[in-house]
Order: structure tokens, then C-alpha cells, then sequence
């Protein structure tokens, strides 16, 4: 017994890798992330500044309808209110697309630089209004008590307005958007007259702008002329604000259908100095009563 060998058996047991976990997966879909998203920002401060300013539409609201109070992540866009100042709400009658709409928001930065810039309209840009709305690109002319835009109580422009209009017009006529054309009143009364009223007062400004501006811009742009009297007022409040005397251009949204004229290479009717525009005559008016001011 003492010669029987010992026999160890020794079994070895199977020892697999520790257990990593799925951590080096998280960080890694970070890292790919964070390399996709710089590239993207590479790519867009590459672009002009209209792509930007519709990019920074996007990320504000997909719709690109943006709001009052609204940041973009891009600097230079332009934020869109209501002419009342409420936040926009959803267009209807179709989608605007975000070229579009970024090709107006251009047009706001580039009209205001105008009147920044050109000495002969210092005196008045404080009361032209330029902004995005949910109806398209809006500028307004908005009176003051100095009335420095039409004389008082009737539709002849004076001769600042005139050059202003043109260079407004000369500006919008690289875009294809149709235009309208609104006047606007206050409550004043014209007179003690039927046959001539706020009415007429209105619309007749709005023609009075309308015939500067078509010398500037090719056939068919504006495509309508509104007078509104005092049933829109900029401050309801009170009815008889000289703020509630202006005239609206609005460009809409979408580009209107290629004219004949844009297709074939038309170019727009030949500019008319001050001195050959045609000014509309009040209709009649009691002779002893003198016109209100408006």
C-alpha cells in the first residue's frame, strides 16, 4: 500500500472576459454625434446668407412661421409678428416654402439698410415700418401728426414720398411675388359731404403709391388695391391717432406664376420723374367747409 502512487487529477475550469457593460457604446454615439453636428454647422456657415436666415427659420418653427418673441440659432434672421403685434399663426391656402420666405426676410435687412443709409430718407424712417407677418413681407407708412407723406386731406404725395416709393419699388422688383397695395384712415370725417369720404380718401392713396411704384416694377406685379377707411386701425384705442393715416405694401409669401414678361426677359416699364406722376383730384366738397386733416 505504501508503494501505491497518488494520482491528483487537476480540472481546469473555463475563465471568460470580465463583463465590460455597454458604456464604451453610449460614449461612442456621443462622440459620433457631437462630429455630425460640426461638420452640419461647417456646412451651413459655408452657405449665402439667405439659406442661414431659412435654416434659422427651421430650427424655430418647422412651419417656418416664426413669433414674436421667438431666437433663432443663427444671428440676421428676422423674427415675424402680425400687424397687430400678435404672434403669427398658420398660413392657408398652402405652404410656403423656406426659400421663399427666406428670400423676403433678405428683402426686410436689405430695405431697412436702405433707409439707414440714404441720406434723403433719414427724415423718414422712423415711420416706415418694415417687418415679417404671416401674410408675407409688409412695409408701412405710417403719418404723424406732421403728415409727411400725403398732403393733408388729400391723396397728392409729396415729393419725399415719391423718391421713397421708387427706391421701395426698385428694391422688391427682383422678386415675383404678386403686391397689395392698402390705404388706410383715421376716424376723422372728410367732410360734411356724401361723395367724398374716408372711403374715397383711402383707396385714393393707395392709388396715388400704386402708380409711383408700377413705373418701377415689370407689368402685372401689383395685382391689388384696397381702401380701408377706418375699419382697420393701427391704434383702436383711439380712432383718431394720426397713426391710423398710413399706407400698406404687402409682398406676398409665395412667388407669383412667370408672366409673359418674366419668361421672356421683360424688363420694367421705364421710370417716371417726380414732375410726370400724375396726382388724383379730391372728389367734390362743400366750398365753405375746408377739408379735415388726415
Amino acid at each position: 500500500m505504501k508503494n501505491t502512487p497518488v494520482i491528483i487529477i487537476k480540472k481546469k475550469r473555463g475563465h471568460g472576459h470580465a463583463h465590460h457593460g455597454g458604456a464604451w457604446k453610449v460614449a461612442y454615439a456621443d462622440f459620433v454625434t457631437a462630429m455630425m453636428a460640426f461638420f452640419l454647422v461647417l456646412w451651413i456657415l459655408g452657405q449665402s446668407q439667405a439659406v442661414k436666415a431659412g435654416v434659422a427659420g427651421y430650427f424655430r418653427e418647422p412651419g417656418v412661421l416664426e413669433f414674436e418673441h421667438s431666437t433663432g440659432i443663427l444671428p440676421g434672421a428676422i423674427t415675424a409678428i402680425s400687424p397687430e403685434g400678435a404672434p403669427a399663426t398658420a398660413q392657408q391656402g398652402g405652404t410656403t416654402k423656406p426659400a421663399d420666405r427666406a428670400a423676403l426676410e433678405q428683402k426686410v435687412v436689405m430695405l431697412k439698410k436702405m433707409l439707414e443709409q440714404q441720406p434723403e430718407f433719414k427724415k423718414l424712417k422712423d415711420q416706415v415700418e418694415i417687418q415679417m407677418t404671416k401674410d408675407g413681407l409688409r412695409v408701412e407708412l405710417i403719418e404723424m401728426s406732421d403728415s409727411l407723406f400725403f398732403d393733408s386731406g388729400s391723396a397728392a404725395l409729396k415729393s419725399g414720398t415719391i423718391g421713397l416709393l421708387q427706391a421701395i419699388a426698385r428694391e422688391l422688383g427682383s422678386l415675383t411675388n404678386h403686391i397689395v397695395i392698402e390705404g388706410h384712415s383715421d376716424s376723422q370725417r372728410y367732410s360734411t359731404s356724401r361723395a367724398y369720404t374716408n372711403w374715397e380718401l383711402s383707396a385714393d392713396r393707395a392709388n396715388a403709391a400704386r402708380r409711383v411704384m408700377e413705373a418701377q416694377l415689370p407689368p402685372g406685379r401689383i395685382n391689388e388695391v384696397r381702401g380701408y377707411a377706418d375699419t382697420r386701425l393701427r391704434i383702436p384705442g383711439d380712432a383718431l391717432d394720426p397713426r391710423n393715416r398710413r399706407v400698406s405694401i404687402i409682398v406676398s409669401n409665395q412667388p407669383a406664376e412667370p408672366t409673359t414678361a418674366d419668361v421672356g426677359g421683360g424688363h420694367a416699364a421705364t421710370p417716371l420723374p417726380p414732375t410726370a406722376l400724375p396726382h388724383p383730384t379730391p372728389g367734390p366738397q362743400p366750398p365753405a367747409e375746408p377739408a379735415a386733416a388726415h
